[in-house]
């Protein structure tokens, strides 16, 4: 099992969350409102996701679409409410006007979570310098994954730079793991799995009816076969 491949669903709800484990998923990225691209959920809900499955939860924080952090002081509360509920690990980034990484509002968050596991999400795909950002938060607590599609176009333009950050695997600012998401598609996990990138994270690929329609268990169960062939 300690060579198995990371294989991360989205859920909106229990339902997801419950079929996403049925069809082999490893972990859950919560969030909600999908047409803002993910917000944070409500600490109700991550309640009934943690009481309905026994994987690890990811949560989101994130307060408005886009990269910005917006209300500091909020997004700290919502992860102290989310903490207070039981919430162990989480996703967050933010960027500047700049395309620079904020490192006052991650700073303040990781701080909040003291010691927490946390994911980098994809807005290292649109920072003006992918390198440099990992650089700056190569010491940040908790931080062992970076969620990225390689560009801000998806994965078929990205690869080219998952490979090649695939094989930094381990320099400073490279040790958190390479979580791949942003319109992957199976036909890409060959090449992925071959340059060592084990770990996937999917959202509408997990719902053939769409964002109106629930997580469906045997779509992940699919994912989970492939990745584990």
């Amino acid at each position: 099992m300690s060579n198995r491949g990371l294989l991360e669903v989205i859920a909106l709800d229990a339902e997801d969350a419950v079929a996403a484990q049925a069809g082999g998923a490893d972990r859950l990225e919560l969030v909600t409102d999908m047409a803002a691209d993910g917000l944070t959920p409500s600490r109700a809900t991550f309640a009934e996701i943690r009481a309905a499955v026994d994987i690890p939860l990811r949560v989101m924080l994130r307060l408005e679409d886009g990269f910005a952090a917006g209300d500091i002081d909020e997004l700290v509360a919502r992860a102290r409410e989310l903490r207070a509920e039981g919430a162990e690990e989480f996703v967050m980034g933010f960027l500047d006007a700049e395309g620079h990484p904020d490192l006052v509002a991650v700073e303040r968050l990781v701080a909040e979570l003291d010691g927490c596991r946390w994911t980098f999400h994809r807005a290292i795909d649109r920072a003006a310098d992918r390198d440099a950002l990992r650089r700056q938060l190569a010491d940040m607590p908790g931080l062992d994954t970076y969620l990225t599609a390689g560009s801000p176009k998806g994965v078929d333009e990205g690869i080219p730079t998952l490979l090649v950050e695939a094989a930094r695997t381990g320099e400073p600012g490279y040790e958190p793991r390479i979580l791949v998401g942003g319109g992957l598609r199976l036909d890409h996990l060959p090449e992925l799995l071959d340059a060592g990138i084990d770990a996937v994270h999917i959202g509408g690929a997990a719902r053939p009816h769409g964002w109106s329609g629930p997580v469906d268990a045997a779509a992940v169960r699919e994912w989970r076969t492939v990745l584990d062939a």
